[in-house]
């Protein structure tokens, strides 16, 4: 039951439930106390009551941290830019604010801010990380609250990218590579980039494959643990097999022992040199998306290659010509 009592100019609302922490809280008029115990009650009593108590002295910032500091090592894929950018969110002025004061008011004014910065995807991002960390803490770690994300509409999303490079562009980036050129830092680099083209394997996968998951005779490449956390067989094409056998063996068990710095440094480099601008190394997984389309027209076929477990998704990576639609119609 509800009491109301008189503090000064205020009303001080509490209620006892049997079965619930009591609650209490100050209003500025009765009907204000009202309302909210009702509004508790009734929640209280179809078992949908929620005490975020707790969360008031949870500051953002150490549940955010808690979530990059274990929960994003645990993951068997390249996973720097997620780690980078929640210690972005972090640091920033919303990492102040308690748990309990995260409204549906501070999140939307988040993500006005941020739209002022970056673009939309990079926001929708963002949202999705804030989202996930406190749905990750209400169900793993005993925080009670209420999701304010599902409350703020997010940003609309611009077009996928459609960013792929010519054959001759393309021969005159992979040049940038090759011992005659200035990028050749590592004999790893260039296999990577043309495995990568040859199986739209995702850069972390390639730099975690080991040469036990590796069956060059069979043509395939087992991964355990991929981005949306289902495990996959890659065939492994011709040119694949050619290059992987190439490749010079060491003591270390991964195909490619380099890291991401050293492939983000080089590549960014060898596309200055190259003269190509907002081409990025994950943009060759939609090239090789869009060569694989050609071969596998099934999307079945071509889902089992790339890994996409949404056809939405795929076809965000998928991009062809209306003169090459034109001649599959005749």
């Amino acid at each position: 039951m509800a009491s109301f009592v008189p503090r000064g100019d205020k009303w001080l609302a509490r209620i006892a439930v049997k079965g619930y922490p009591k609650q209490n809280k100050t209003f500025a008029t009765h009907a204000e106390a009202k309302a909210w115990a009702a509004e508790v009650e009734a929640a209280m009593y179809n078992r949908s009551f929620v005490d975020a108590s707790e969360a008031k002295n949870i500051v953002f910032k150490d549940l955010v941290e808690r979530y990059r500091n274990v929960e994003i090592p645990k993951r068997n894929y390249d996973n720097k830019s997620e780690y980078y950018r929640l210690g972005k969110i972090a640091n920033g002025w919303i990492g102040r604010y308690s748990v309990y004061n995260l409204t549906p008011m501070v999140i939307a004014q988040y993500r006005d801010e941020r739209l002022k910065e970056v673009g939309p995807a990079t926001v929708a991002r963002e949202l999705a990380n804030i989202q996930g960390i406190i749905n990750h803490a209400c169900r793993e770690w005993g925080l009670k609250v209420e999701n304010p994300c599902y409350k703020v509409k997010k940003p609309r999303l611009p077009p996928g990218r459609n960013r792929l490079l010519t054959d001759e562009q393309w021969t005159i980036l992979l040049h940038q590579f090759r011992p005659e050129g200035h990028a050749m830092r590592s004999p790893y680099l260039l296999p990577l980039i043309q495995v990568a083209l040859e199986t739209a394997m995702r850069r972390g996968e390639l730099l975690k494959l080991t040469w036990d998951k590796v069956d060059l005779e069979r043509r395939t490449a087992f991964l355990a643990i991929t981005k949306n956390g289902k495990a996959r067989i890659v065939p492994l094409s011709s040119r694949a097999v050619e290059i992987l056998n190439a490749l010079p063996r060491t003591k270390e068990r991964r195909v490619f022992p380099i890291n991401s710095p050293v492939v983000d440094s080089a590549w960014w480099r060898a596309c200055k040199r190259a003269g190509i601008e907002d081409f990025n190394f994950h943009d060759i997984r939609h090239m090789a998306t869009t060569r694989l389309a050609k071969k596998l027209p099934n999307v079945i076929e071509l889902s089992a290659v790339t890994g996409h477990s949404n056809p939405k998704m795929l076809a965000r990576y998928y991009h062809t010509t209306p003169e090459e639609l034109a001649l599959k119609i005749g």
